[in-house]
């Protein structure tokens, strides 16, 4: 008679980077004989991927852990294990004060994890190390570089996961090929700041490389790119908006602010007119460009003047898709250098200006389509036995939605006429 195996419950918090982090391990498990079940409740085991980003990421996080180790308390699980962001980076501390949990890994500790938990040695290229995806499987997201070297003040991410690593142009190329032969249609590219990529490698890459390759890939449909850092976003990558066949015309380039003396205190490496002039390129090799950005408010010293140039800025360039963040001051940045002298209500609503005016711009840019047919991905079918699917303008999770009348194949692409537009939303009907 064999033992029952483990059932293990996997909490992915966080970003898509993360989100990559636990579908490789996922893999693992899965390879090693374990049992994977979606509610911590019906597990043995409970692992739960951390963010430790900013100050909200954290207390999301203490808060799934502490739920974890109320289950654990109770005996409805025999072992709870914390990885990622946060473990990475405030493991000792977090040690001491939440005893509940069995054991913290980093960032990187996979092997260690699948260690821990079978009780034999793992390595990255053991046959069994498998990613399994946590998307749905017409799309995923591609890592091509791990850590960052750019020290931005108000970040810490180079302190959670370490200074830039790039994927070797062919295994870039090979996990992408792997991904579309299992069913993948889109495939995202992110990474700390993917327009850094290859600096670190040997013969010297660029992103263009990369994009060029997996642009070749039969079967895939949709090539998306995610965090360009404006300052590094190169006149080739540019340009390739303008001539790949399956690069979407589509770029999440964080500009974080628009005052040049807040940029500079930011070291983002660019000002005001430098990033315009990359606006400007983008859409004068692509007209139909999307620009996704995101914006901070609230930073150190902002004054009034400040964030009026920002708000200038974002009704001026009329972003198509736009988030914002106030400021929090994060431990070990040069930002904690300076004085956090933003009263927090100003940081909100500051914050609520800016959305503001963001949606009234997304309306108007929607309601714009109303009347047009056009190629849209399903992504998800609803209880009411509709769909949900996403232009070539939407990310997935991040952006806005397409609600179709009936129940289309997920996965694939239909032709839509928009009829209805909200701020976030359009609807329409399939012909």
């Amino acid at each position: 008679m064999t033992d029952k195996p483990q059932k293990i419950s996997l909490v992915s918090l966080g970003c898509a980077k993360n989100l990559v982090d636990s579908e490789v391990l996922l893999g693992g498990l899965k390879k090693a004989d374990f049992c994977i079940v979606e509610e911590p409740d019906d597990a043995d085991t409970v692992i739960i991927n951390t963010c430790g980003f900013l100050e909200s990421a954290r207390e999301e996080s203490v808060e799934v852990i502490l739920e974890a180790g109320a289950l654990k308390t109770e005996g409805k699980i025999n072992k709870l294990v914390v990885m990622g962001c946060f473990s990475q980076r405030y493991g000792t501390e977090l040690r001491k004060e939440l005893p509940e949990v069995d054991e913290f890994f980093g960032t990187h500790d996979h092997a260690k994890i699948l260690s821990y938990l079978t009780g034999k040695p793992h390595v990255k290229a053991d046959p069994d190390y498998y990613r399994s995806l946590l998307t749905p499987r017409h799309y995923a997201y591609l890592k091509i570089t791990e850590g960052c070297d750019n020290g931005c003040s108000f970040c810490s991410i180079p302190l959670m996961r370490g200074l830039q690593v790039s994927q070797p142009l062919e295994w870039c190329v090979r996990e992408a090929e792997r991904l579309v032969q299992s069913g993948v249609k889109e495939i995202l590219v992110i990474g700390q700041d993917t327009t850094s990529y290859g600096w670190d490698l040997s013969p010297r890459l660029g992103l263009q490389h990369v994009l060029e390759a997996l642009d070749r890939i039969d079967g895939l449909e949709w090539l998306r790119l995610h965090y360009a850092h404006p300052a590094h976003l190169h006149r080739e990558v540019i340009r390739q908006f303008g001539r790949l066949e399956r690069l979407v015309p589509y770029v999440d380039m964080p500009v974080q602010h628009a005052s040049d003396k807040i940029l500079k205190s930011m070291r983002r490496g660019l000002g005001r007119e430098g990033i315009l002039k990359r606006i400007d390129a983008l859409r004068d090799v692509n007209p139909e460009i999307v620009l996704r950005t995101s914006v901070i408010v609230g930073y150190p010293g902002e004054t009034e003047e400040d964030f009026n140039l920002l708000r200038k800025f974002v009704e001026e360039v009329r972003f198509d898709r736009l988030g914002v963040f106030t400021y929090s001051e994060e431990e070990g940045t040069k930002a904690v250098d300076y004085r956090d002298d933003v009263p927090k209500q100003v940081k909100f609503d500051r914050m609520d200006e800016i959305m503001l005016l963001q949606q009234e711009i997304s309306l108007q840019k929607n309601e714009g389509l109303i009347g047009a047919t056009e190629k849209i991905l399903i992504d998800a079918h609803t209880a009411d036995g509709n769909s949900v699917g996403r232009t070539f303008r939407d990310s997935p999770e991040v952006d806005n939605i397409v609600a179709v009348g009936g129940e289309h194949p997920v996965g694939e692409f239909i032709n839509v006429k928009f009829t209805e537009a909200g701020e976030y939303e359009l609807v329409g009907e399939a012909v």
